[in-house]
């Protein structure tokens, strides 16, 4: 039974994957890119991967969706036709990926328990790590305790990346004190995209019934991962996406105003240096880089505390950075759409004068 809904699953993600590379309609691939994420997150679930399942469908089938439908809104919905014909890359990619298969074939069998990782590194973990970390979820130990090294380069990596969309994507900030005809654009704008959320009446109840609940779950998932699936990078991702939501609903110029983009970046550095402030503190106690006993008498209070910090510093860098790259997108669409009214006003004057 186990081994057809495998099937079932895999044959859904290559026809979907097939459709994907099919269709030009931009707003269908994205659809079926969220439905992609949810039967991957599906798939894992069958394979007793919780943890990877609830990443896949809160960044694949979650954040990335809204991410994608903002770049749809600059770009168009439509793909440009392709007028020529791209053997070459075709044939790269089908060497590329018979030589990645051809590498496999010298891999264990999937599930063998004579592979390597079976024989040292998983009983090591999985009997080890409850005596020394004193944490019931094992994934959540390895992450934040034995590798929490390599999770504080990758918190790094997402925080570089960040402050990279916002050094790219930057626009002139709007005056305080517009006056004459930018400010009559910036308002008919405005105004426009109010009007345009306000007819979404329902959506816009149940959104502000739903987003305290939202945010709600994101703090159970945050300061759960001790005990089930979940953490920083999950609970950072379903905060961002309550506040993609709100901002698409009620309209960018209203979430500007409700949301500090100043603090949203200095929280983003804040998340990365109580991350990297757990480590100083273990060196400064004598111990090693990470070592949570150092935080407390008791090694596993200490391991606990530890994991605790650096699961807040993962979710607020997470978040924030999210909320980052959807402002600094909407940023770069409402000065298009700016730019585009304000050609527009210079072509009809031209053409008055003539």
């Amino acid at each position: 039974m186990e081994s057809l809904i495998d099937i079932v699953l895999l044959a859904f993600l290559v026809g979907i994957a097939f459709a994907i590379v099919w269709m030009k309609d931009l707003l269908a691939v994205i659809m079926l890119l969220g439905i992609y994420g949810l039967l991957s997150a599906s798939f894992f679930v069958a394979m007793d991967a919780v943890d990877v399942a609830f990443t896949e469908a809160s960044v694949g089938a979650g954040i990335s969706t809204l991410l994608m439908l903002v770049t749809i809104a600059m770009t168009g919905r439509s793909e440009h036709p392709v007028r020529h014909k791209p053997f070459l890359a075709l044939a790269v990619v089908i060497i590329t990926g018979s030589l990645l298969i051809y590498g496999t074939l010298d891999m264990p069998y999937f599930g063998s328990a004579q592979a390597p990782v079976h024989q040292h590194v998983a009983p090591r973990y999985i009997n080890d790590s409850i005596e020394e970390v004193g944490v019931p979820n094992i994934v959540t130990s390895v992450l934040a305790s034995y590798r929490a090294f390599d999770t504080f380069g990758e918190v790094v990596v997402i925080f570089t990346a960040g402050m990279g969309v916002l050094a790219l994507l930057s626009v002139v900030r709007r005056p305080k004190n517009t006056t004459g005809d930018k400010a009559r654009d910036i308002a008919k704008i405005d105004l426009i995209n109010d009007s345009m959320h306000e007819q979404h009446l329902v959506l816009r109840i149940v959104t502000k019934m739903l987003i305290p609940f939202i945010f709600l779950y994101a703090f159970y998932v945050q300061f759960h991962g001790d005990y089930g699936p979940g953490g920083g990078f999950q609970a950072g991702v379903i905060f961002a996406s309550a506040i993609f939501l709100y901002a698409m609903l009620f309209g960018m110029s209203t979430a500007r105003r409700v949301i500090n983009q100043s603090f949203i970046q200095l929280l983003a550095a804040i998340g990365v240096l109580l991350y990297g402030s757990v480590g100083v503190v273990s060196l400064l106690n004598g111990k090693n880089f990470f070592d949570y006993s150092a935080l407390s008498v008791d090694p596993i209070a200490g391991q606990h505390l530890g994991i605790l910090l650096i699961e807040l510093g993962v979710g607020c860098t997470v978040a924030s950075v999210m909320v980052i790259i959807f402002f600094s997108f909407a940023d770069r669409k409402d000065n298009g759409q700016n730019l585009e009214s304000n050609g527009i006003e210079n072509n009809l004057k031209e053409n008055n004068k003539k």
